[in-house]
């Protein structure tokens, strides 16, 4: 852990010259955590409950960040392989959403609904369910955690602030006709559960945006024979999905933005060619070697 807080309180870009955004980030947490009464100067949306979470100095815990992005851009993706590398949780609302659907609990039947129409879940049903993640982390002893896929909307952003630090937001963007070719080669194993993507992407160049490609992400052979869709993944459900997010991501881009949190990195490719990059962008190339190296 002592490694890991002073790898983050000397983060460069991979130029090599010190990050601004990410060095504000450290010295804003560490300033909200220091504030004497941690009151927020932005109004706080009421919950119908109030989470019992407790505020951390940043050096004695680990990474407390947001991912960012459209639906299909690759969020879990990069974030689990982070959660990973870092030692911390990976909590996305779409899992939590999933296993909601999966139970008989009180929400199952009126998720089930909106997921199928494409929408997206009430800001209330999602802090229900991520309030109630954080507090069995917490009773867990969980050090730090990446959220996956919240906060989608202002009124959310605003929510957590006056939760939880967040230290880094990670935005990821990815061109729209790539996004929805990936969208719709997504595929589940209805038996181990894992995610694949059968869509083979090779682009061209075009309107100011470069050439792209990505391999397939396919099954080992015992899954072949049980990939399923997901009932949303429809060209009509995708495109909706990204307009809605289109129409509400940019008032919480500048939310943190303003809070000198945001970092936007955009995929140059599949997982070969993003991962090294974005690890460069957070300075964890190193950290990433020395991880490999101590468990080699």
């Amino acid at each position: 852990m002592a490694d890991l807080v002073r790898l983050l309180s000397k983060l460069r870009v991979a130029s090599g010259a010190s990050s601004p955004c990410l060095l504000r980030c450290l010295s804003s947490s560490a300033a909200s955590f220091q504030s004497e009464n941690q009151i927020p100067s932005h109004p706080v949306h009421p919950l119908t409950y109030s989470p019992d979470l407790t505020r951390t100095d940043p050096k004695d815990r680990n990474v407390q960040w947001v991912f960012l992005g459209c639906p299909g851009v690759g969020k879990g993706t990069y974030a689990s392989r982070l959660c990973s590398l870092l030692g911390v949780p990976h909590i996305a609302t779409g899992d939590l959403v999933r296993d909601e659907l999966s139970s008989s609990g009180d929400l199952s039947a009126q998720l089930k609904e909106i997921v199928n129409q494409g929408k997206l879940v009430s800001d209330e049903i999602i802090l229900r369910l991520l309030s109630k993640r954080l507090e069995a982390g917490e009773a867990k002893g969980e050090s730090g955690f990446i959220l996956d896929g919240f906060p989608r909307t202002i009124k959310q952003a605003e929510i957590l602030e006056g939760m939880i630090d967040i230290d880094l937001v990670v935005n990821l963007k990815l061109r729209e006709d790539v996004l929805i070719e990936k969208c719709l080669g997504r595929r589940l194993c209805s038996q181990c559960k894992k995610s694949f993507n059968i869509a083979s992407i090779d682009v061209k160049d075009e309107n100011g945006n470069p050439a792209m490609s990505m391999a397939p992400l396919l099954p080992p052979e015992n899954c072949m024979s049980k990939l399923i869709t997901r009932p949303d993944d429809t060209e009509e459900v995708v495109r909706e999905r990204l307009r809605i997010y289109n129409d509400k991501s940019q008032p919480v881009e500048d939310f943190y933005r303003s809070r000198g949190k945001l970092l936007e990195f955009d995929l140059p490719g599949g997982i070969p060619e993003s991962w090294p990059k974005l690890l460069e962008a957070l300075d964890l190339d190193d950290y990433e070697e020395k991880q490999s190296a101590a468990t080699a």
